[in-house]
């Protein structure tokens, strides 16, 4: 276990927790809830809701939130579900949330598939999985006839995935204040992440005069060629170890066959790049665009009768983020796992919503969903829901350690 002390005031008040009747008929009413939870998952990744295109499953999640009695559920004006279960007033507001996008496609077949206690569906566990949780811990709640003093609102966000980057999180953010956000995502339970990586995805095109491939020989810059120059160049850099930044020339485009015999007039790259510290993924993105002037350059001097010139389209911009370890949050679902039978760890970075929570000042970690799966972005995502109650119960009390339970625990979000 990793060597980590946590505040006494969360271990003494998640003994409190631990100990009350009500949370005992609480987690007990999780172990036995998987099959229910099961079915609505299943139910819920069956509807296609590739990133910009959730509104259909964000009202099926607002149907079951509308069931078990949850208050003022509704879009937001970006698309997020939102259901609210009130507290008495007298604490924190604190959000338990998880995607709803999927990164495939509207026409991606829908089918699931049981096989040795797996369910193969596409978007099954990434992130339905903690969609499901959230339900199931809701009725939980409600089972045990547990009031907290803060408000907790459930939420399933757009725009996670891809070209979303986090949007639907960032945006409401953005316009709405909290003291804590527990964000659930991907499978598994006992990893803890409280920092985010910084990720940018840019188009650089580059624009030459082109002409006949014969007729031009010689006489005109070529955009591919100094596109082909660049990307050679941006594999050279180099960047920090063990610092979690990377790169990625992921797309080159230029010309067409219609044209094979013709100097491309525009070409195109796409780059992926991201690091664990804000500075790394700033100096990496000058060393980039260092990469493409030098290349658009030489391309320019090999003739020098005309100039290639280039311009730069990000797609995405989010920031590298991090906080305090020992922070209530991260200190109570340590806590939380240890007390579950866990090893906890830390990761270091990551690209979860956990981000912008941080980036909008509020505390936040992201936590799975329990259980096991494999395959995850591709048709043959499946999901194991073997000892899920585990993490559905980590949920739970790590909320109940932030909002506090009326007449019984303080907050300590």
């Amino acid at each position: 276990m990793e060597n980590y002390s946590v505040p006494p005031v969360i271990e003494n008040t998640h003994k409190a927790l631990r100990d009350l009747p009500s949370v005992q008929k609480a987690l007990a009413f999780i172990e036995g809830d998987g099959e229910q939870t099961l079915a609505q998952q299943i139910e819920m990744a069956l509807i296609p809701a590739p990133t910009f295109h959730e509104k259909e499953k964000a009202l099926a999640f607002c149907e079951h939130m509308k069931a078990l009695g949850l208050v003022d559920v509704h879009l937001d004006r970006f698309g997020n579900a939102i259901g609210l279960r009130k507290g008495s007033g007298r604490g924190p507001k604190v959000i338990v949330e998880a995607h709803m996008d999927t990164v495939f496609e509207l026409a991606t077949e829908l089918k699931p598939r049981f096989e040795d206690g797996k369910v193969y569906l596409p978007g099954v566990c990434d992130d339905t999985s903690g969609m499901a949780a959230i339900l199931s811990m809701v009725r939980a709640l409600n089972d045990a006839g547990i009031e907290t003093k803060g408000d907790l609102y459930c939420m399933g966000t757009v725009e996670e995935e891809g070209m979303g980057a986090l949007g639907g999180m960032n945006k409401h953010m953005s316009e709405n204040k909290y003291d804590a956000a527990i964000s659930i995502d991907g499978s598994g339970f006992g990893r803890i992440v409280y920092q985010g990586t910084g990720l940018r995805t840019c188009e650089v095109n580059f624009y030459s005069k082109g002409g006949h491939a014969a007729g031009s020989f010689g006489k005109v810059s070529n955009s591919l060629y100094a596109a082909a120059r660049a990307v050679v160049k941006i594999a050279d850099i180099q960047v920090p170890p063990d610092s979690g930044t990377i790169y990625c020339v992921s797309n080159f485009h230029a010309g067409n066959d219609a044209a094979i015999n013709a100097v491309a007039t525009h070409s195109q790259i796409k780059i992926n790049y991201r690091s664990h510290n804000q500075e790394y993924l700033v100096t990496l993105h000058d060393q980039i665009l260092q990469a493409v002037q030098e290349a658009c350059d030489e391309e320019t001097a090999r003739l020098g009768t005309d100039t290639v010139t280039w311009d730069l389209v990000q797609y995405v911009d989010i920031p590298a983020v991090t906080q305090e370890k020992d922070i209530p949050i991260v200190a109570g679902a340590y806590e939380v796992m240890k007390g579950l039978g866990l090893e906890p760890s830390f990761a270091v970075g990551g690209a979860t919503n956990t981000t912008m929570a941080i980036y909008n000042s509020v505390p936040g970690v992201c936590i799975g969903s329990g259980g096991d799966s494999g395959g995850v972005h591709s048709t043959d995502e499946f999901y194991d829901p073997k000892d899920r109650h585990i993490s559905t119960q980590g949920i739970l009390l790590l909320a109940l350690l932030l909002a506090g339970v009326d007449g019984e625990t303080d907050p300590v979000a």
